[in-house]
């Protein structure tokens, strides 16, 4: 049975220079994450608040944290001092309240839009419509303390691989439209998030920029 950090060589040789890997974490114990940090891996994602700070505070200051799961507005503030880059920002309030415990901790915080490109409705995101809306609105440009870097989604959980290559296109048009109307100048505006596990080599095909797997690094999740 291969361990973790020959899952974690593996993949990372196989990836392309510019596509950067997550490594997800999620239900997998702190030595779990030490393992892959030893083996070279700083970027670790995370789907729960409280997960995510208990590792924080558990493993290496310098491990690059991402929070990837569903985010509540009172929630923000526990993550607020050490994220590096928060996925899921479905919600212009979303985003405000982290643009206000960013500025209480005097940092500007990286996020990226999340989109619902998937037909399962339980997949959380703006639709394209409500994006324009927002960036034309006087609320972002009063934003300081955020700095948005990219679009992430994800695909629909099926076996049919031209449905899930077609979602990851959208996703890829919706981050080339937005990159080319709102931040044709802003170099931080590079991060196309997408694929998993299961699904990551179609998402790179597609133009993903990053990479978000956990099982095809540190197994099957042990039950909670």
């Amino acid at each position: 049975m291969e361990t973790i950090v020959q899952r974690l060589n593996h993949l990372k040789g196989s990836l392309p220079e510019h596509v950067t890997l997550v490594a997800v974490s999620k239900t997998h114990p702190p030595n779990a994450v030490l393992q892959a940090y030893e083996a070279g891996q700083r970027d670790f994602g995370e789907n729960r608040v409280q997960e995510l700070v208990e590792k924080q505070a558990a493993l290496p200051a310098d491990i690059r944290w991402h929070l990837i799961g569903t985010l509540q507005r009172n929630k923000v503030k526990a993550i607020a001092p050490f994220v590096y880059l928060i996925h899921s920002i479905d919600s212009e309030r979303l985003l405000m309240e982290v643009d206000r415990q960013a500025m209480l901790c005097d940092r500007i915080i990286d996020v990226l839009l999340q989109f619902h490109v998937a037909q399962e409705e339980t997949k959380h995101g703006f639709s394209w419509q409500e994006v324009e809306l927002f960036l034309k609105s006087p609320a972002f440009s009063s934003m300081k303390n955020v700095r948005l870097c990219g679009v992430m989604g994800m695909a629909t959980f099926t076996e049919d691989e031209q449905q899930v290559r077609s979602e990851f296109a959208q996703l890829r048009d919706i981050f080339n439209r937005l990159r080319a109307a709102y931040f044709p100048m802003d170099s931080a505006f590079s991060i196309l998030s997408m694929g998993m596990s299961g699904d990551y080599g179609p998402a790179m095909e597609e133009g993903s920029t990053m990479i978000r797997v956990g099982s095809a690094i540190f197994g099957s999740r042990p039950s909670l």
